[in-house]
């Protein structure tokens, strides 16, 4: 496959993955406002901080409002990780590999950008039920996105570029919905309340894993949920699993078992990676702590991603 083709599809992926996380991300702090007791301030600075959109946002925007904040994440063209922007950028990817991809997934992928450049020009007098049904219409439509992919396209180096990239962006929005609580600033007394909890559940809903988590476990504990959404390996958007599931994709693509050692860079730092999560306990990362295990965790996804990079889409021609 030419390292052009890969690289396409292999960020298609992340784009869409990216948009709807975002979807996420505003979806479930709409609902957490609706929530919080009259007495506290609802905050969408943190979604910022936690996307590391906040020092671009600061160049156009004064106040992280709710409207400021949806606007430059979901709707402002300026901002490279926006909604629109992803779709944008995943449709043009799509766009360059008509031939390799399926027609369902040239005409899912360009029905749901339309959807959202036509929204852009409507949102500013929409209702907030409104926002929450369109942020909806976007994970629905990316979710479509990845069941035509499964309907309709061979399982070869394509698909596995593709699965690559959709799980190495999920391990890392799924690091950084966790980082939220984090940056969300409440009263020091209210630690380990209700409103705690409530934000805690708040983190469980924007990776869809409450219902899960649940059956799971009895209570809600940050112990628990921490070690749910990193450390296991079953629950499709914990980190553990989707970093295992990039690991599978990356050895199939040089066809390489990986009980044989890694061939090269990439597949080093991929299963080095995933070795460190995989003999992590729950109890390592509260004595890290939460904040700096997941900051670390960022980087090293940055630098697989980098890995990748090198390995099969910045090919030097042979002189």
């Amino acid at each position: 496959m030419l390292s052009r083709v890969a690289n396409s599809i292999y960020w298609m992926n992340r784009y869409m993955e990216r948009a709807e996380n975002y979807a996420r991300f505003m979806s479930v702090n709409f609902n957490l406002a609706l929530d919080l007791p009259p007495n506290v301030a609802q905050q969408w600075e943190p979604l910022l901080i936690a996307t590391a959109d906040n020092y671009l946002f600061y160049q156009y925007f004064t106040e992280p409002s709710r409207e400021n904040v949806i606007e430059f994440l979901t709707f402002d063209k300026r901002n490279p990780n926006s909604i629109v922007s992803s779709l944008s950028n995943a449709r043009e990817n799509a766009r360059t590999v008509r031939e390799t991809i399926s027609k369902e997934m040239w005409e899912n992928l360009n029905q749901l950008y339309l959807m959202v450049r036509d929204a852009g020009s409507q949102h500013t007098d929409w209702p907030q039920n409104r926002m929450q049904d369109f942020l909806a219409d976007v994970r629905n439509g990316t979710q479509l996105f990845y069941g035509v992919i499964d309907a309709t396209v061979t399982r070869n180096e394509a698909w596995h570029f593709g699965r690559l990239g959709r799980f190495l962006e999920r391990a890392d929005k799924t690091s950084r919905f966790l980082d939220v609580k984090y940056f969300t600033l409440f009263p020091e007394d209210e630690d380990g309340s209700t409103l705690d909890l409530m934000i805690w559940s708040s983190v469980l809903k924007s990776v869809s894993a409450y219902n899960m988590y649940r059956q799971q476990h009895r209570h809600l504990t940050p112990e628990n949920i921490i070690n749910f959404l990193i450390l296991d390996k079953l629950f499709p958007r914990a980190v553990a699993h989707c970093i295992r599931q990039a690991e599978l994709s990356l050895y199939e693509i040089s066809s390489n078992n990986a009980a044989n050692g890694y061939t090269n860079p990439a597949e080093r730092m991929m299963s080095k990676l995933r070795a460190e999560i995989e003999f992590t306990e729950t109890t390592d990362i509260l004595k890290t702590g939460l904040h700096q295990y997941l900051d670390r965790f960022q980087t090293r996804c940055n630098e697989v991603g980098n890995a990748i990079y090198e390995t099969y889409f910045d090919l030097k021609p042979v002189e």
